[in-house]
């Protein structure tokens, strides 16, 4: 089983409890690893024999573009719409950081992460 992973990609978006999150907005990095049998696209040298990667940021861009109070509630959507969209996906996860949450102390960021 292979993997294709999209790592580090840096959006901005509305996620949060707190009003001023969903106001002002937040830097998120995203990180996708979807588990999928690539051997048709590695004799082929086809993008049709595999999964466009183009097409999994376009997907992670919608979900994220729609304001959620929780993480958990994005990487849930994120992942539902890439297993719907590409059923051949085996396995995978979403990993969501949001790089300057509202707390008391410093920290390079919090993140929740789907597994499957």
């Amino acid at each position: 089983m292979e993997s294709i992973e999209i790592t580090g990609l840096e959006i901005w978006a509305r996620h949060g409890v707190l009003e001023q999150e969903r106001v002002v907005g937040n830097r998120f990095i995203v990180d996708v690893r979807l588990d999928v049998d690539l051997s048709n696209a590695m004799e082929s040298d086809l993008v049709d024999d595999t999964i466009n990667y183009a097409v999994i940021v376009d997907i992670v861009k919608r979900e994220m573009a729609v304001p959620s109070n929780l993480l958990e509630n994005v990487v849930w959507r994120v992942r539902r719409a890439i297993v719907t969209q590409f059923p051949v996906v085996k396995g995978g996860g979403v990993k969501l950081t949001k790089l300057t949450p509202p707390i008391s102390c410093q920290v390079a960021g919090v993140s929740v992460t789907t597994r499957w």
